[in-house]
C-alpha cells in the first residue's frame, strides 16, 4: 500500500514538472541582468514591474502586458537583429546613448513617424537596453 502511494506521488510530481517544462516561453527576450514588464492599455496608465530572476514564470501570471524590456552589460546587436528578423528603421544619437528603432518579429508595436516600431535598442557606454515595442519612461 505504501509503495502504491509513493508511486502515485512520484507520478504526480513528474506530471507537474512536465507541465511546467512544456509551458511556452512567454517573454519576448532572453532575460538579461533584469527584466521589465510594462502593464496597461496605454503609456499613460503604464505600470512597470521589474525582476532580476523568474521573468518567464512571472509572465505566466501577468495580464495586459503592453511591452517588455531587459538590460545587458554587453550585447551583440547584430546577432539580436538576426535572431528576431530585425531591421533598423531609424536611429537617434543622444549625449549618452544611441537609440535604434526597428521592425522585428516581436509581439508588441507602436507607430513612430508613420512607421511600425516594435524593437527599441538603447546602447550606452556601460549597458544595452532592449525593449518591445519601445522603452517606456526614462532610460
Amino acid at each position: 500500500m505504501r509503495a502504491i502511494k509513493l508511486s502515485i506521488i512520484i507520478i504526480i510530481a513528474l506530471a507537474v514538472c512536465a507541465a511546467v517544462v512544456s509551458l511556452p516561453k512567454k517573454t519576448a527576450f532572453e532575460c538579461g541582468d533584469s527584466y521589465t514588464f510594462f502593464i496597461g492599455t496605454s503609456s499613460a496608465d503604464c505600470k512597470v514591474i521589474t525582476v532580476d530572476k523568474g521573468a518567464e514564470l512571472l509572465a505566466l501570471t501577468l495580464t495586459n502586458v503592453c511591452g517588455e524590456a531587459t538590460t545587458f552589460k554587453t550585447l551583440d546587436t547584430d546577432e539580436l537583429l538576426e535572431k528576431v528578423n530585425g531591421k533598423i528603421l531609424f536611429s537617434e544619437q543622444l549625449s549618452d546613448s544611441v537609440n535604434y528603432y526597428c521592425s522585428a518579429d516581436l509581439p508588441y508595436s507602436v507607430t513612430l513617424y508613420d512607421q511600425k516600431v516594435n524593437l527599441h535598442i538603447c546602447v550606452k557606454a556601460d549597458s544595452v537596453i532592449i525593449a518591445s515595442p519601445i522603452i517606456f519612461g526614462g532610460y
